[in-house]
This record gives structure tokens, sequence and C-alpha cells, in this order.
């Protein structure tokens, strides 16, 4: 089916983009984009677009998909329908798989899984072989196969000379290598973040200096090894963004990325010990979401991602200290994001749409997308001032570990047009 979208707003930031448009996507192509009117033919459905805004399409570059391995959590189909369902055209995913995603075969194998999905996978693969931290993965030959970051995600690679080695070999094609930035010597057994809360209620705490210290190393390392690019995943206290921003004003190429329960959620809401609020990093104090929601309204924090990861209802309903961190994230990040950033006046909808869309893709080097007549359509579409309730039962990924349940949102996903295919969100 074809779509018309009258009078649909426009954003498309790096094109300088921003006016209401008639919006007419025909077979995937954009066939009509003007403010004046199109002669549609009859197969072509008019949606009357005033309250929706239409933007490149969202890419989340730090996606847990679990396939292979943990396909009872999510698979690549589920996850990328949950990827579609939440406003995302792009994801990219994370190496903690079962075998690891660090040897072309198991590139080879997402690729083909996800090859006909609405949603675009791109792979990232680990630093080390088997996510140890003692020997380096193929990393020039896993780019030449479509890996487009570098990560141990989930686990520090915490030898300094492992990770400078890892600079050096991949400097040779410019890589970009990303760290999960936890000193593991300081965090062992931990529940939540050190602090307040953490000693009302009796459970270890990860303290911030332990995410901050294998930041501040990494950045040294990528500095000395000849300016590489590194970019630090989910940050979450006052002192990484501090880190972060220091870095960049000396020229050093630097990136990072910000969930959005980081800047939406404090330790406080442990105190009901529910387990759908254990992630790693663990929820930090207001003081911390301050400081992140500064750094995204000066550029320090460059994207927005979900770190999407799912587990099941049994693994999560035990004891807070047994159960596993992480959380889902895609198909609640836009109502977050409009929530806690735009209707609070944070960011404006032009920044969202950087931090959500182009800045993720630049800095993965993707192509960008350009909306413009007889171009293909890569679209999100989303409604700003829609109200609505998070129910879990609505959602397509295989788990509903959510802390968000019930919780009221401004602002929706409503449809994602990629690849010649068009979703629309059931949320």
């Amino acid at each position: 089916m074809n779509h018309y979208f009258k009078k649909i707003r426009l954003i498309s930031p790096a094109q300088k983009i921003d006016k209401v448009v008639n919006l007419w996507v025909k077979d995937g192509i954009i066939e009509h984009c003007s403010e004046k009117e199109a002669k549609i033919d009859s197969k072509t459905k008019v949606i009357q677009s005033e309250k929706f805004v239409a933007a490149p399409g969202f890419f989340d570059m730090h996606v847990h998909l679990r396939e292979p391995g943990f396909e009872y959590k999510e698979d690549i189909r589920s996850g990328c329908e949950a990827a579609a369902n939440g406003g995302f055209t792009g994801v990219c995913c994370m190496p903690n798989t079962e075998p690891a995603i660090d040897h072309p075969t198991v590139v080879e194998f997402i690729k083909n899984k996800s090859e006909g999905l609405l949603t675009e996978v791109y792979p990232s693969a680990a630093i080390t072989v088997k996510r140890e931290g003692k020997l380096l993965s193929p990393m020039l030959e896993l780019n030449d196969y479509g890996v487009v970051i570098f990560t141990d995600d989930g686990i520090a690679v915490s030898n300094p000379n492992i990770m400078k080695r890892a600079f050096e070999y991949a400097a040779t094609k410019d890589l970009l290598l990303s760290q999960h930035c936890e000193d593991h010597s300081l965090t062992e057994d931990f529940a939540m973040n050190e602090g307040m809360v953490s000693t009302k209620l009796g459970l270890k705490g990860y303290p911030s200096v332990a995410e901050e210290i294998i930041l501040s190393r990494d950045i040294m390392l990528a500095q000395y090894c000849g300016n590489r690019r590194y970019h630090a995943s989910h940050i979450s206290t006052e002192g990484s963004v501090r880190i972060i921003k220091e870095a960049k004003s000396r020229g050093l190429r630097v990136s990072c990325e910000v969930t959005p329960h980081h800047f939406s959620l404090t330790d406080s809401y442990i105190e009901g010990y529910d387990t759908n609020y254990k992630m790693n990093p663990p929820l930090r104090t207001e003081k911390d979401i301050e400081a992140i929601k500064e750094g995204l309204a000066d550029g320090t924090i460059d994207c927005i991602v979900t770190d999407h990861a799912p587990h099941t209802l049994y693994e999560k309903e035990v004891e807070f200290e047994r159960a596993p961190n992480g959380i889902i994230g895609l198909e609640t990040a836009i109502g977050v994001s409009m929530t806690y950033l735009v209707h609070k006046k944070v960011l404006s909808l032009n920044q969202l749409i950087w931090k959500m869309s182009v800045n993720p893709r630049k800095i993965l080097k993707l192509p960008e997308i350009v909306i413009k007549e007889n171009e293909e359509a890569n679209l999100t579409i989303f409604a700003p001032n829609e109200e609505w309730i998070v129910d879990a039962d609505l959602f397509k990924s295989k788990s509903k570990n959510t802390p968000f349940t019930e919780m009221k949102f401004k602002g929706k996903p409503k449809f994602v047009i990629n690849k010649g295919q068009i979703k629309e969100s059931i949320l």
C-alpha cells in the first residue's frame, strides 16, 4: 500500500529542512515531497498528518538481539520487529552472543537472518576472541565482512596493553573501538549505584569512579596511539560527561552515547526492589541525570541508544542481587526521550533527531539519509504530542523486562518506512 502523508512536518537536520509538506511514498520511493498537493492514484492511502513529524529513519547503535545463542530472550526477527514498532529503521547489534561475534561466519549468519527485514541490522564484533580480553579478534577481516564497530560489550577490556594493541591494530583501517567502561575490580557482585540508597538498602554498590577510570584510561590510550577513533558506550555519570567534554575540547576523536533510562530514572526507584530497574551501568543520582541532560544539550553526548537487553520473566523474577542486568528499550525510547528531553525543553526536535538518527550513522560511517523526490524512503514518523500509557503486552519484543510499564509518555512512534516496506506502530 502506498501512503500520502498530508501536511506533515518534515525535519531533516543534516539537510537543513524543517517545513510542512505533502509526502507521497510510492513503492518505497519518495514520489512527491512538496508544500504543493500531489495528484495521487487510487491505490494510495491518504493519512491526515498535521500532528505528525517525519524524520530520517531513527538508528539505535546499541542493541542486544541475543541471536545466536539466546533466542529464548530475543531473536533477530523479533528484535527487528520491536525496533520497527518503536520507530527504528536501523540497529547495530552487540557481540555478546554465543558464540560471540568474533568470526566472519557469525557475521554472515546475522546478515542472512536479517535480510529482507524493514529494520536493517549492522553487526558489531568483539575486540577480543570470545570477549575474553586476551587475544585480539581478526578486526580487519571482520570489517571487510561488514562490521561497523568493535567492542567486548558487557565486559571491559581490562588489560591496558591489550587495549593499546587494539588501537594500534585498528589504526590500519581507522576502525572504531568502543568500550563498556567498567573497572570490574571495583564492581564485583554489584547490585546498584554506590551511594546513599545502596547503603540504606544494604545492596552492594557500583561506584561511579569505576566507569570513569576505564574511560579516562582509554582516552589516554587512544591519544597515545595517534588520536584513534573511540566511542564510549552508555555513559552514566557526571564525571564521565566531564571527561568526554574535556577530551573533545582537545580535538580527540571521541564520541559517546547515553540511554533513556539514564536521563529519566534515578537509583531511588530501586527502593521497591523491582529487578526491572537493575542494569549495567546502574541507575545513578539526580546530579548525574542533570549532567547528562546538560551534556546532551551542549553536544558533549552525541547520541541516544537503548541498550535493549531482553531477559525472560523467570530470569528477572528472583532476588534483586541475583537478577541479570538489563532492560528492553526499543519500544519506549521515543516516548521517554520526547517526554524527558523535548517537552522539558532540554533538546529541540531537531537536536533529538540529530542524536537518534543523524549522529549514530555518522559515527558508524553509514550512508546519510537524504529525503527528497526519487530517493528511497527511509523514514521515522512520530506524533510529538500524542500521550500514551506503556503496555508491555503490545510490545513485539519476546521479553517484557521494562521499568516503564503503565507510565504515561508524550510522544509516540506512528510509522516506519524502509526497504520498500511500511509498518504502523501498535503501541
